[in-house]
């Protein structure tokens, strides 16, 4: 592996933090963030849409003091990975499955790195969905945490259908690297949207490192998202509600002023999984990771349990 720029001032996490270029199947260039001191496992850190390696540097931190080593990814389209598009602000991705060939190369690059086992999964919003499909598909991990996983989009059912029809009609017509109307366009969110009323925190510190982040590095930043990644995402969605939820067992965090993915369908899931609990979070907006300090310490204090408890039962482990 090759090492990849890394903003560990911005980041803000474990002093041994590093990154490293990694290769997709399909020869797009990703991004890994390691912080490797844990003796009682690894996380892997699914991030979000528009997220990068370096938002995650004190969740890392909580990580570490939990005794967990953290692995996190830039997706294709976002960070400092791959961008489709000549225009690099559009959160575009062809389809969904991309993002499973991104999560087997972080697999394929982690016997390298001489990581603490059992492996871990926690998946935030659209790392949650994507997640979601990784455990489907046999994810080797002992455990699973989801902080407002993307299992829906909250809309109106006017939105949805418009978001259907729009978004088919451009991706057919070969429009569909456009931005979806009504979005950030070419600016990211923590930047157009004031702290006043934002939909992901209620923490003004934790929003103003959100913030400086992009300030200092607009390359990390993405506005919003295409016509195609809006296509997808609901066809993505759509599939997943048909599946079983897997036996994995699985803690998922849901706030209480959830703003950007649907309560209802994680209620939904969350019912209906095997060895899974769902904590909902008083007062708590859509990144629980990223709240007031009170907020932050729930989640990690409960998922670093639920996570040593399930490794006492199945201690999962993984082959070069």
């Amino acid at each position: 592996m090759r090492t990849a720029p890394f903003y560990d001032d911005l980041a803000d996490g474990p002093a041994n933090g590093a990154a490293y270029w990694l290769t997709a199947k399909d020869g797009v260039q990703l991004r890994i963030g390691v912080w490797s001191e844990g003796a009682q496992g690894t996380v892997l850190l699914f991030p979000g849409r528009t997220e990068y390696i370096e938002k995650y540097g004190r969740a890392a931190e909580d990580l570490r003091k939990r005794g967990f080593a953290t692995v996190a990814v830039d997706w294709r389209g976002q960070g400092l990975a791959d961008r489709p598009l000549a225009n690099r602000n559009v959160g575009h991705v062809a389809d969904f499955d991309g993002y499973q060939q991104d999560i087997q190369a972080v697999l394929a690059a982690l016997p390298a790195l001489n990581l603490p086992q059992p492996f871990f999964l926690i998946g935030h919003s659209m790392g949650g969905c994507i997640g979601l499909r990784a455990l489907m598909n046999g994810l080797p991990v002992a455990a699973a945490s989801f902080s407002g996983p993307m299992w829906d989009i909250r809309m109106s059912p006017a939105a949805r259908s418009a978001a259907w029809a729009i978004s088919t009609v451009a991706h057919l017509a070969g429009l569909g690297d456009r931005f979806v109307p009504g979005t950030t366009g070419s600016d990211t969110y923590v930047k157009a949207a004031p702290f006043e009323g934002n939909e992901l925190t209620t923490d003004p510190e934790m929003y103003a490192y959100m913030q400086r982040q992009v300030a200092a590095r607009p390359e990390l930043a993405l506005g919003g998202p295409s016509l195609t990644w809006i296509h997808q995402a609901l066809r993505e969605i759509r599939d997943l509600r048909k599946q079983p939820s897997p036996d994995v067992p699985t803690l998922t965090f849901l706030g209480s002023d959830e703003m950007i993915v649907s309560p209802d369908e994680i209620i939904a899931r969350m019912a209906r999984w095997p060895n899974g609990r769902l904590e909902t979070v008083p007062g708590c907006r859509h990144e629980v990771m990223m709240e007031a300090p009170e907020m932050r310490a729930l989640f990690f204090d409960q998922t670093a349990a639920h996570f040593r408890d399930a490794a006492a039962v199945r201690p999962e482990t993984m082959s070069a």
